[in-house]
């Protein structure tokens, strides 16, 4: 009996090595050729670290951006594609929990993820985390501060949608299903594509905004013709203070009758993403997922 059960652990076990290899990083795509516009005096390097005040690792110095895809098995694809911006307050970008490994999950609904590694302010220390953290103790300086990066990496997001749309038969996507889903400071970002897309090859079809804490610049831009449905989640518990802003944000899309859902955790505090803390913020994405069905982009 005990034989039989760890030989049918043992296979499972072995599909899903399989599967997760299967659903691996495809290629890395330049979005600009040559050097970025706007930053073309720029000279830092871009680097990686585990980074223990976020626990997780988080990527910095972004200079050139670039789209991490991640293809869904063969035969597998629904023809959606999906944009995923990490946050990390504009210092750093949380690369797996709030990218790869929601890119692995989407992929593995059969949507085509590319993560995007948009462009950041200057790290002048070894530790992105702790140096936003302290940045953030003077808000208004550090929204002035990140403005212009806010609007290079707004410019990302846009760039990277209308790749997409360009190569839609390459990536097997339709063009007119490409949605955006930021997190944090990334949430901001995707709310530049749209919010502030002055034609519609750079706006996306959907986005979803995730404990985003969008700027008065951003919400009082008008909402876009289409009536693009929204997604928004996010903690009570937000650590940064940033529920209200998803609240606001519902009512701006709610106030015009527009369609959107809302998701507002008890706890799972700021940046939860794609980890475990056995609460039932730990299945958000599970509830995005639904949302998809239900707008029939997955």
């Amino acid at each position: 009996m005990m034989k039989n059960i760890a030989q049918k652990w043992g296979v499972l076990l072995c599909f899903l090595v399989v599967r997760l290899s299967a659903i691996a990083q495809d290629q890395t795509i330049k979005l600009y050729d040559g050097v970025a516009p706007g930053s073309e005096e720029w000279n830092w390097k871009e680097s990686e670290m585990y980074s223990d005040l976020f626990g997780t690792e988080v990527v910095y110095n972004v200079t050139s951006p670039e789209l991490l895809v991640f293809k869904p098995e063969d035969g597998k694809a629904n023809g959606t594609a999906m944009i995923i911006a990490p946050g990390g307050g504009f210092q750093s970008l949380s690369i797996n929990r709030e990218g790869t490994l929601v890119a692995k999950e989407l992929a593995a609904k059969g949507i085509t993820a590319f993560v995007l590694k948009y462009r950041l302010m200057e790290t002048e220390t070894n530790d992105p985390a702790r140096e936003m953290m302290e940045k953030l103790k003077d808000r208004d300086q550090f929204y002035k501060s990140s403005a212009a990066v806010q609007e290079l990496a707004g410019n990302d997001i846009r760039t990277a949608i209308t790749y997409i749309r360009q190569h839609a038969t390459d990536f097997k996507v339709d063009a007119d299903k490409v949605g955006v889903i930021g997190f944090s400071a990334g949430a901001t970002v995707i709310m530049h594509s749209v919010l502030k897309s002055e034609d519609e090859i750079t706006q996306p079809n959907f986005a979803a905004s995730i404990y985003g804490g969008p700027t008065d610049e951003l919400m009082a831009q008008k909402l876009p013709e289409n009536k693009l449905p929204l997604f928004i989640c996010a903690a009570t518990d937000d650590q940064l203070g940033l529920a209200p802003k998803s609240i606001a944000l519902y009512n701006k899309w709610f106030k015009a009758g527009y369609p959107v859902e809302l998701h507002m955790y008890a706890n799972g505090g700021h940046g939860f993403g794609m980890g475990t803390q056995a609460l039932p913020v730990d299945t958000w994405y599970k509830r995005l997922e639904d949302w998809l069905k239900q707008f029939k982009y997955l």
